[in-house]
């Protein structure tokens, strides 16, 4: 007969270490990742370390929010609801930690980022594949940014390009609306039946949860482009970007953009 382990007589199980089959470090391979992290500048400035840090990290969440979303995205077109709104909720978590990791990088002053900004040239964020990808899956398909970046792999060039050619969320979504007997043609027919969910919640909640859920990530990426532009202006003011862009000003140029403009449009219908 067998005793559990009590002080006396230590088990000899170690938490996954026997045999080292598998670590902490092995799995996450956090060695290969702490090794991302070149500088540019020499002799070092010390602020670059955090500059490329949080634009590392920005990456692994479009990462986790691309992969979020075209689960959401499938999850529509299968009718699988309740699932599409889970995610979403996750989405809109991600997001408020996105937007308030900005916060990060105005804890360095323009004079340190100036200290290594002229290394960075001609890379922008302008160039982040996955924030466009995200943008074009979201509903925003501009297919000039394709010809606009530079130094495109063929293999982001193709993930642009199928997120192009493939459905978006706000297609999706349509989807949704027809499948609950809800005419979703022109826009004007949208509104319609939007306007009909609105006022008949009991018959349409989940159509109306889910599109809550998805003006909160509209509105979210507004917000993140609002206070990317604010820090921006704090850091280098009206300078250009390091990519060639106008910098700030082309930023605010789309602080207007909306994925998803019928939601709101339909509050001032209500």
């Amino acid at each position: 007969m067998t005793h559990p382990p009590t002080p006396e007589t230590p088990s000899d199980r170690h938490f996954g270490e026997q045999g080292a089959r598998l670590t902490y470090g092995s799995y996450l391979r956090v060695a290969e990742l702490l090794e991302q992290q070149q500088l540019e500048s020499d002799p070092p400035a010390h602020d670059e370390l955090l500059f490329i840090t949080i634009h590392q990290v920005y990456e692994l969440w479009f990462k986790q929010l691309l992969h979020e979303l075209t689960a959401v995205r499938d999850a529509m077109f299968e009718g699988n609801l309740w699932w599409a709104r889970h995610l979403l909720a996750r989405v809109d978590t991600i997001e408020q930690v996105l937007i308030q990791q900005v916060g990060v990088l105005e804890t360095m002053t323009p004079q340190d980022f100036l200290a290594f900004r002229e290394k960075l040239s001609p890379a922008s964020g302008f160039q982040s594949v996955q924030f466009r990808e995200l943008e074009f899956l979201s509903g925003a398909k501009d297919a000039t940014y394709l010809e606009r970046f530079r130094g495109l792999s063929p293999d982001e060039r193709q993930r642009l390009t199928t997120r192009l050619e493939e459905p978006s969320l706000w297609d999706a979504f349509l989807h949704v609306l027809r499948s609950a007997g809800l005419p979703a043609g022109d826009d004007e027919e949208v509104l319609s039946s939007l306007l009909r969910v609105a006022y008949d919640r009991p018959t349409y909640g989940e159509v109306w949860e889910l599109a809550e859920r998805l003006l909160d990530h509209d509105e979210n990426a507004r917000l993140w482009r609002s206070r990317h532009v604010t820090m921006v202006e704090r850091q280098i003011g009206t300078k250009s970007g390091t990519g060639g862009s106008t910098g700030a000003p082309y930023l605010r140029s789309r602080l207007g953009m909306h994925y998803y403009p019928l939601f709101w449009e339909l509050r001032s219908r209500l």
